[in-house]
């Protein structure tokens, strides 16, 4: 009785042990408030300017056809204060890719652009440009896409990050290990769901999956290559290897689902990896799908070429080749109960603190870099402006002496 008595009293404090240790996985799962501080970019050296008269600057200079120089765009972006503005800047962001100085936006105006679309509520804005990174020129640096992705999972927006971390993927840009970490969070996040995705959504859910994964030599890594490759096969074997590839940073190879099977197999001989029960569940329920089309009920009007056709044919191949490997997992002790969506949490809770140390410590010094070389440039304007002004006054004495 007395144990009994006991177990009672232990139980609302194992449940609040539990939820303790819950809440501290969800909160480590998203950057800190000292990686997302923008006290280090906002002690820069500061060059206060009038937003009507650059506008006006910027404007008389594209009616003159002339260039309007990274200079004069950095300082507008640099000096937003408001929303409005910032709807403002985005006409001017889209003039100054569509002029002859093109090239020439630089990295510490794109990173501004983003600060400054979160500190006001225009982070719609920044995906916008994002999306639309060719009429815009934005190619931001991990650190910068970090940020946004993290804005995003804080306040619960799964899709919206998720379409960050398509840009990642597109970009090639998966380098840092937080990079990696919280695009696998977004995208096992918005997978838990259950969304209804388009074709296209999961080829890019697919990539971004596969291509974050193959940077992570753990559980989480191989579940994610594993998920990853199984959905773009599922793409291929519905539409064709053409629909895969088409603007994608993905080889144009077929045989998706035979490199997903790799990977189950790589797993039964990698020491300490396990696969995700969940993860295998979907890979066969892909497998399940795509047997329907085999059969000829197929949804799609796509004509496949003749590779494509042969590929299909592999599908019977394919899923008895899955049986065998998820049977030999099972014997080996190499399926994990946890979701991809646990799996990733635990990895961040145990590395993600360790990572911002190290990108912190970068950023301070991409800072410092960017500085110095904003410092060049106006020092360069200057020097032009002074030269301009000299052969101007030389012009004007030699036509009075005349």
């Amino acid at each position: 009785m007395a144990a009994s008595i006991l177990q009672r009293c232990l139980s609302p404090v194992q449940t609040f042990s539990k939820c303790v240790s819950y809440r501290s996985i969800a909160r480590r799962c998203l950057l800190s408030s000292a990686y997302t501080d923008p006290a280090v970019w906002e002690k820069r050296q500061r060059d206060a300017q009038d937003l009507g008269q650059l506008a006006s600057l910027m404007d008389r200079t594209y009616e003159r056809k002339f260039a309007v120089s990274s200079l004069v765009i950095a300082r507008f972006i640099d000096n937003l204060s408001s929303k409005e503005e910032v709807d403002q800047a985005q006409y001017y962001l889209y003039k100054f890719r569509h002029s002859p100085n093109c090239w020439y936006l630089r990295d510490w105006t794109i990173h501004s652009w983003i600060r400054h679309c979160l500190k006001y509520g225009a982070r719609d804005k920044a995906l916008y440009t994002l999306k639309n990174k060719v009429q815009f020129g934005m190619f931001p640096d991990d650190f910068t896409f970090n940020l946004l992705i993290d804005s995003f999972i804080k306040d619960k927006d799964f899709k919206g990050a998720c379409s960050v971390v398509e840009e990642v993927m597109l970009q090639e840009s998966f380098e840092r290990i937080s990079t990696q970490i919280l695009s696998l969070y977004a995208l096992s996040k918005y997978l838990a769901t259950k969304p209804e995705l388009s074709w296209q959504e999961e080829r890019n859910m697919g990539a971004s999956l596969m291509l974050a994964g193959l940077k992570q030599e753990n559980s989480v890594g191989f579940s994610a290559q594993l998920l990853g490759f199984a959905l773009i096969g599922k793409v291929e074997l519905s539409r064709g290897i053409h629909s895969v590839f088409h603007e994608m940073p993905l080889i144009w190879t077929s045989g998706y689902l035979g490199r997903a099977l790799a990977v189950m197999n790589a797993v039964c001989d990698f020491r300490d990896v396990k696969l995700s029960e969940e993860v295998l569940d979907h890979v066969e329920k892909i497998l399940q799908e795509l047997s329907l089309i085999s059969d000829g009920q197929n949804d799609t009007d796509t004509t496949l070429e003749e590779e494509d056709e042969l590929e299909r044919q592999k599908l019977p191949e394919y899923m008895n080749r899955f049986k065998e490997l998820k049977e030999r997992l099972v014997s080996l002790d190499k399926i994990d109960a946890r979701t991809l969506e646990s799996l990733v949490s635990a990895l961040a809770q145990q590395t993600l603190a360790t990572c911002e140390d190290a990108d912190i410590a970068e950023y301070q010094q991409t800072v410092r870099d960017w500085e110095a070389e904003r410092q060049q440039l106006i020092q360069r304007e200057r020097e032009t402006k002074e030269k301009n002004q000299k052969e101007r006054l030389s012009k004007q004495s030699a036509g009075a002496a005349q």
